[in-house]
């Protein structure tokens, strides 16, 4: 059954108080925010992506454990539908993000996401994953909270692709944990929202488009089990990567095929 839409005075002003927002958030960044202190960039953040979604007009269902505010020494891993994503992640546990390098170019977005901290990736690059593993791994010994879509691009929320391991070997270097999450977009029915979906040829402009239609939004954030990286059955990429992506599917509710075993690369290599 095809949803509603809101009506076009109703999108206007969501989309003139997202830019206002927007400009708010553009403001912070430029001028005080790099000098805060991290926990304060935390609090910073997650008010702002909390403001941002109700804004659009969605609400968060929480399900599982929250690792908390800015857990330590974590890699959040998690499905990629549109986005949204990080700014729904955001809203409930604050995180570093590794994206693809092309977002460093989109206008506005690109600088903010590089002031932020998001971490670039060359996706079709083996050297690029190695450098940003060691950059990655670096980060969550320090502390930090990193965050990672390692299905490497956006589906519609139907179904699972496939995990590339490569980024899972941060965890491992830096002895972490990795904390996956499930993302679910629906209406307050329970019915999938494919609208929020932002894959194949559809421009930004044109999936905001469809996200400002849609009248309420509801999102399912579960947060799986915590894998420590290392532990019995965990000691290799491989096996974080399978473990994380059973748990990211049972939060969505999906079962999934039996993995084949994977031909491990060679020692100086890195898959993307």
């Amino acid at each position: 059954m095809k949803s509603n839409t809101t009506s076009f005075a109703t999108r206007c002003g969501r989309i003139f108080r997202l830019l206002s927002h927007l400009a708010v958030g553009i403001f912070i960044i430029a001028t005080r925010y790099s000098r805060l202190a991290q926990a304060e960039r935390a609090v910073v953040t997650r008010r702002w992506a909390q403001q941002a979604m109700r804004i659009l007009g969605v609400e968060i269902k929480l399900g599982g454990v929250n690792p908390g505010f800015y857990p330590p020494n974590t890699l959040l891993v998690a499905n990629h539908v549109s986005w949204l994503d990080i700014i729904v992640l955001n809203s409930c546990t604050v995180s570093r993000f590794v994206a693809k390098r092309e977002i460093r170019g989109w206008p506005v977005i690109g600088w903010l996401a590089h002031v932020a901290g998001t971490l670039f990736i060359d996706r079709s690059s083996r050297r690029d994953a190695s450098r940003v593993n060691q950059i990655l791994a670096d980060a969550l010994k320090s502390g930090g909270c990193m965050a990672v879509f390692p299905e490497g691009t956006t589906s519609d929320g139907q179904g699972l692709l496939p995990f590339k391991a490569s980024l899972f070997e941060a965890a491992l270097l830096a002895d972490g944990t990795v904390q996956p999450v499930s993302l679910r977009y629906q209406l307050p029915d329970g019915t999938l929202l494919l609208e929020a979906a932002y894959i194949g040829e559809i421009s930004l402009l044109q999936s905001l488009r469809k996200v400002l239609a849609v009248p309420q939004m509801e999102v399912v954030l579960c947060y799986g089990r915590p894998l420590k990286a290392g532990a019995e059955g965990l000691e290799n990429r491989f096996l974080l990567s399978e473990a994380a992506r059973g748990e990211v599917a049972r939060g969505l509710g999906l079962k999934l095929e039996a993995p084949t075993q994977p031909t491990p690369a060679p020692a100086d290599e890195t898959r993307v």
